[in-house]
């Protein structure tokens, strides 16, 4: 094995050889960074730690951050994004980003118009790393997604797209979930992201959570530890650093931590139970990276700061009670749950004195930056704390194979990127996710004889991240593919009486219906619509394309499904399985509660029909 001095005199070479315009080699050879992963020789740690010995404060404090950046291009994005870019953080691109500031990461985001297509993404990321390792210093970057899957997915098609956690635990295969992964994984390391936000390891036991519902594997906790765990092997495997969140666990609260500052009320005991397991399976797996949540937990932290900001809580349970030495990283710093309590200014230098190794997408850079370095200087932080944060994200780094050959290639993309093979395995995986909730009078399957046509009414959320959508014109095309005659006629998540009336009047002409529900809750709408379509007398197949628990408020349904997600792959596979050419076999991972007795289960833990 080469020696770790080797190594980074080798990707300065790498460096020197793009800056002259050469191609990245080896494309016709897997990336070095895929080599198999071995725990850091005393070598390694001499070597990186004087790296980090030749770096000025300002260039240790800019390890820090991971930031957002506007464009396709490095160097050269859409003048929009360079003004977008001046305007929020005052440079024009990515390479100024990181001449400017020496920044340690940058995520991706599809608003940010940083995913448009593989190749695109794959010369963004080798364009990034160019400007990386053209400092004084150079260190890659570890650039990074939230690329959950499911609802939550930056990178959208031609990339394979998977089930959600909430399908995934739905199926309750940890092969399916690791294989996932492990695909998602290889495909975001030949793009050149090298860490991936995810799994979501939060427990969702509460059914108004806002903000996780179906991104949570479910609400028993073991099974969500093995699932977790089974995912982190899977990235890894694949070659990307995963990332459990959000820590100490965000499943049960009714309040959106990207506009308020939810609480958690559990006891420490109770935390032990439903929260922790997820994590401890996630760092028994070997995860390489922790995300923090903006969540008050008085039990752990009386004086009711963010965990994000809580030294109880990520040293004194996080680092020293579960022994974690991996990266710790927190989560968007532009999320008001973190900002209510202190200012743009303190929030990061309180982070990194809590425990915290990395700063992500802080709302203005120029400040987070400034104040984090103005703490050096006041002896608020010391330099051998910020070395030692440094080292574990340099260790990542060197792990991923990050100094070895930070650079991709298109043959690399072309390889892996949304291959046949993947896209058939994402749909064999979504065909055990669908779950069978509720078939009075063997309503389901549709026959191709009986109900020939069939219409597709209902809630068209906007697609998530790269799929193609709406949800009811993805379900028509995919019965139509099956045999039937399907027609979309979307009536929203809040019809209103003209759209009902006209959902009606539309069936009138077909065998049957399919009613996409987008989350119903006793005040929508989405009621009424239901109850005029069965007040028809014709087959009314009911699918929640969202969070599972919509049948709950729709008592006179006779055929009622989960799709835990609308997402394209998921869509078909609902489609499938209401035509019979798939038997569901998905069973719930939440209880689903009577809407007039709300402690009592509808449908428990485990439930679900098939033919």
């Amino acid at each position: 094995m080469h020696s770790r001095r080797t190594v980074l005199t080798t990707a300065a070479a790498a460096a020197a050889a793009c800056a002259a315009g050469a191609v990245p080699a080896h494309a016709d050879e897997p990336p070095a960074g895929r080599r198999t992963p071995s725990p850091p020789t005393a070598a390694t740690r001499t070597e990186l730690r004087r790296l980090i010995s030749r770096m000025t404060p300002e260039e240790k404090v800019g390890q820090l951050f991971v930031m957002r950046v506007f464009g396709h291009s490095a160097t050269d994005p859409d003048p929009a994004d360079v003004a977008s870019n001046q305007k929020e953080i005052g440079v024009a691109n990515a390479a100024e980003l990181i001449a400017k500031y020496h920044v340690g990461g940058i995520i991706y985001f599809g608003w940010a118009h940083n995913t448009r297509d593989p190749h695109q993404i794959a010369d963004l990321s080798n364009g990034i790393q160019k400007a990386a390792t053209a400092q004084r210093v150079p260190v890659p970057l570890l650039i990074s997604t939230d690329q959950e899957h499911g609802i939550v997915a930056r990178i959208g098609a031609p990339a394979t797209l998977f089930p959600g956690a909430m399908a995934l635990g739905a199926s309750g295969s940890r092969e399916d979930a690791g294989k996932a992964a492990r695909i998602a994984g290889e495909e975001l390391f030949a793009m050149g992201v090298r860490q991936d936000y995810a799994p979501d390891a939060d427990v969702n036991v509460n059914a108004a959570n806002p903000v996780i519902g179906v991104r949570s594997f479910g609400a028993d906790p073991q099974a969500v530890a093995r699932m977790v765990a089974a995912e982190v092997k899977g990235y890894q495997a694949g070659g990307v650093a995963a990332c459990a969140k959000h820590f100490p666990g965000h499943g049960d609260t009714d309040t959106d931590s990207h506009v308020g500052l939810p609480y958690i009320h559990h006891t420490a005991e109770e935390w032990e139970r439903l929260d922790a397991p997820p994590f401890t399976a996630a760092i028994a797996a070997g995860i390489d990276s922790i995300m923090t949540a903006h969540i008050v937990v008085p039990a752990f932290d009386p004086s009711e700061d963010p965990a994000t900001l809580s030294r109880p809580i990520l040293t004194g349970i996080l680092r020293e009670r579960l022994g974690y030495d991996g990266v710790v990283v927190t989560d968007s710093l532009g999320m008001e749950g973190v900002r209510v309590k202190y200012g743009d200014a303190r929030v990061p230098v309180l982070a990194l004195k809590a425990g915290v190794d990395q700063l992500l997408n802080p709302p203005d850079l120029a400040v987070a930056h400034g104040a984090v370095l103005k703490a050096l200087q006041d002896g608020e932080l010391t330099e051998r704390e910020l070395d030692t944060k440094l080292l574990r994200i340099l260790l990542l780094k060197e792990k991923r194979g990050l100094f070895a050959d930070p650079y991709t290639t298109h043959a690399a993309v072309d390889r892996v990127v949304g291959t046949r093979s993947h896209l058939t395995t994402a749909d064999r995986i979504a065909d055990r996710t669908t779950t069978l909730l509720r078939n009075e009078g063997g309503v389901l399957p549709l026959s191709r004889r009986r109900e020939r046509t069939v219409l597709v009414v209902g809630a068209d959320a906007a697609a998530p991240s790269g799929t193609g959508g709406p949800p009811t014109k993805v379900l028509a095309a995919a019965l139509t593919e099956l045999g039937f005659t399907a027609t979309a006629l979307p009536t929203g998540m809040t019809p209103t009486q003209a759209q009902i009336d006209e959902a009606v009047a539309a069936l009138g002409e077909r065998d049957a219906v399919v009613v996409a529900t987008y989350n119903v809750t006793a005040a929508s709408s989405q009621r009424q619509l239901v109850s005029a379509l069965l007040d028809t007398g014709k087959p009314v197949v009911q699918l929640a394309v969202r969070n599972p628990y919509d049948i709950a408020q729709l008592a006179g349904v006779k055929a009622g499904l989960a799709s835990y997600s609308w997402t394209d792959v998921e869509l078909r596979a609902a489609a499938r399985v209401i035509a019979g050419r798939t038997k569901p076999g998905g069973k719930l991972p939440v209880p689903v509660m009577r809407a007039d007795a709300p402690s009592t289960a509808l449908y428990p833990i485990g439930h679900g029909l098939t033919y």
